[in-house]
């Protein structure tokens, strides 16, 4: 690890999580911490990974910091899965996330593979999807909401045909590759060829998309259900200690809903930097520009956070500029996907992710480049979004002494 003193906060994929971490932190607080950075990592197959990533990220920070500032540090590890712009992901992989869904993931794995053309192929498959997204039996959008208990969780897309439902997510992929490749992404446009084999290339796509939500809901758990209470167990022992969350990819949906996990009466985080941050844009709006009568998903939690709440985003981002639409658009409505696929790929603002560009729908939210920021500091409160394009090239392209500066001037324990 670069940096010390460094704890490991571990949770499984319900929140919960080994005796005494909170102890372990408030000790910290105890030995002159005065400021504790907590980043949760988006994506990792093993723990070991995962401290890996902490420890990239980290080990700026000690030269950053200002005189008398006692930082610590902690990394949370959850059980993740990758949701990157990689053109062929490796599915079985999902075991080491997944463990109790290996039968399915195994057999999923094979159909892909040997890509039958039978239909009762493409219906085993679709049965599958939903096995691993905890929907059982002969799914609809209402049944699947049901059966989770969240309605708005539900990628309406298990609820399709198999064969239409491969086929559309086919046309889709296609068209986000020429998307990606002519906003410079560097990857040739994709050529799937034709009849079953186009198919089960589209079947790839919609097993990205199952798993791309069922860690969605797991993200929003861990934070909501662990890394909260823990906060708010240790902000009661140690009521002086600052933290400063900071989470990439679906790590920083993590520690956004944490902020739902605190008692409202606890203030104890101090700043919140949003890294590459895979879920809505307009999380934390009262309401919705496109239906006035919602909200986001986060309204108002910014002001459980003492200081900012900064979006880092990145027009380089495929991941979030293509297949996060495409992702949100299909969980609402399969239907959609047979529409003009312009629109996936064009950013429905509808769709977009805060990774992508930023807060939206919050006024008075001010907007600032990365080089302005690296000069002037983040704005005191708020919510804040920071082009980091200049610096961050890729979905994963985070590790960097640039963003390590943004955290913290947040935190307002940087050198001036």
């Amino acid at each position: 690890m670069s940096v010390d003193p460094y704890r490991e906060i571990v949770f499984d994929k319900d929140g919960e999580g080994p005796a005494g971490q909170a102890a372990d932190l408030v000790g910290l607080a105890r030995r002159g911490v005065t400021d504790l950075i907590v980043f949760a990592h988006g994506w990792n197959n093993s723990p070991s990974g995962a401290t890996r990533w902490c420890s990239d990220f980290f080990a700026p920070f000690p030269e950053l910091l200002a005189p008398g500032v006692e930082a610590g540090y902690a990394g949370v590890v959850w059980p993740s899965m990758m949701f990157t712009d990689e053109p062929v992901p490796d599915f079985r992989a999902l075991v080491t996330v997944l463990p109790e869904k290996e039968r399915a993931i195994v057999r999923l794995t094979e159909l892909l593979e040997l890509a039958p053309p039978e239909e009762a192929a493409f219906a085993e498959f679709g049965a599958l999807l939903r096995e691993l997204a905890d929907i059982g039996g002969e799914a609809s959008p209402g049944a699947a909401a049901e059966a989770t208990g969240s309605g708005e969780d539900i990628p309406a897309f298990l609820a399709a045909d198999p064969m239409e439902m491969c086929a559309l997510f086919a046309d889709a992929a296609e068209a986000g590759a020429r998307e990606g490749s002519q906003a410079g992404a560097g990857a040739p446009p994709a050529r799937f060829g034709d009849g079953s084999g186009r198919l089960w290339k589209g079947g790839r796509e919609a097993l990205r998309q199952t798993t791309y939500h069922v860690m969605k809901r797991r993200a929003g758990r861990v934070g909501e259900q662990g890394l909260g209470p823990l906060l708010a167990e240790v902000a009661r022992a140690a009521p002086g200690l600052r933290v400063h969350l900071v989470g990439h990819s679906m790590g920083a949906r993590l520690v956004a809903y944490a902020l739902r996990g605190l008692p409202g009466a606890l203030r104890p985080v101090r700043s919140m930097t949003l890294l590459q941050g895979a879920f809505s844009h307009y999380a934390f709006a009262a309401r919705l520009p496109h239906a006035p009568d919602r909200s986001g998903a986060l309204r108002d939690m910014q002001l459980r956070v003492r200081g900012p709440v900064v979006a880092c985003h990145s027009r380089h981002d495929s991941a979030l500029g293509v297949f996060y639409p495409l992702a949100s658009l299909a969980a609402r409505d399969s239907a959609s996907l047979t529409g003009p696929l312009g629109r996936i790929v064009a950013r429905d603002a509808r769709w977009g992710a805060i990774g992508w560009d930023g807060v939206q729908g919050v006024p008075g939210a001010p907007r600032r480049m990365l080089a302005t920021v690296l000069r002037d500091g983040v704005p005191a409160s708020g919510c804040v979004s920071v082009d980091t394009a200049e610096a961050v090239r890729s979905h994963s392209d985070v590790r960097r002494p640039e963003l390590a500066r943004v955290v913290v001037s947040a935190a307002r324990i940087g050198r001036r």
